[in-house]
């Protein structure tokens, strides 16, 4: 079968990327040079890895929470199970489940979403503190942010910005986000030197890396 290919962005680069949207569709960045035969060749001898993870996103675009009792939350890679309480002093609270006062079932999707984000703003604050340390590397601020694929980022002025989503995933994979940004406030580019010191850190990187590419798509409450 031939892939579908919906849009082709040539550039100054050397090789060939495959980008698969959250709605599926398939992009090609190229070389400025190279024609389309050897762009659907490339794609062609690809096509298992790209129909895996087009269903990924597609699994991805139909992810919709009904918040209702038993239905389950990924939070720091465990899947947690919500459940409806009565009189509860605070709307949402984790302990054995995810409770949520039944008052709030109603706007239970901003309320679980704003419980996310302050747990992420903790937990990654904290992990950035703690490896900062750690290494002896200077950051300005952490910030959150709504991205759907992009973990974090790293500014020229050091402020670190991560998804909120990535509480959902292990706290091994949330850390190698972090260092991979810390890294970059020493090395601005994807360089041999760059993941050199990535491994200097964290020796299993590649490990790590390869479990948020094959489970990122899971990390989204679908709102």
């Amino acid at each position: 079968m031939q892939i579908k290919i919906d849009q082709i962005i040539h550039s100054h680069r050397k090789s060939i990327a495959l980008i698969i949207r959250s709605d599926g569709k398939l992009v090609v960045r190229a070389p400025l040079r190279l024609s389309h035969a050897r762009i659907q060749e490339f794609v062609s001898l690809k096509t298992n890895w790209i129909l895996a993870q087009q269903e990924k996103a597609a699994a991805r675009q139909i992810l919709v929470h009904a918040f209702i009792n038993g239905e389950t939350f990924l939070f720091l890679g465990k899947s947690t199970p919500l459940e409806l309480v009565d009189h509860a002093r605070e709307a949402l609270r984790l302990d054995a489940c995810l409770r949520l006062r039944r008052s709030d079932q109603s706007q239970a999707g901003q309320v679980i979403l704003k419980w996310y984000r302050q747990q992420a703003r903790q937990i990654l604050t904290s992990r950035v503190k703690l490896y900062a340390q750690k290494y002896a590397l200077s950051y300005s601020k952490v910030r959150l942010s709504s991205a759907r694929t992009r973990w974090g980022s790293c500014s020229s002025k050091g402020t670190l910005s991560f998804t909120w989503r990535l509480v959902m995933a292990p706290v091994e994979i949330i850390d190698y986000v972090v260092i991979h940004e810390l890294v970059h406030l020493e090395i601005k580019n994807h360089s041999s030197d760059f993941w050199k010191k990535v491994q200097e850190y964290l020796p299993d990187y590649k490990k790590r890396r390869a479990w948020l590419k094959a489970n990122g798509y899971q990390l989204d409450l679908g709102i």
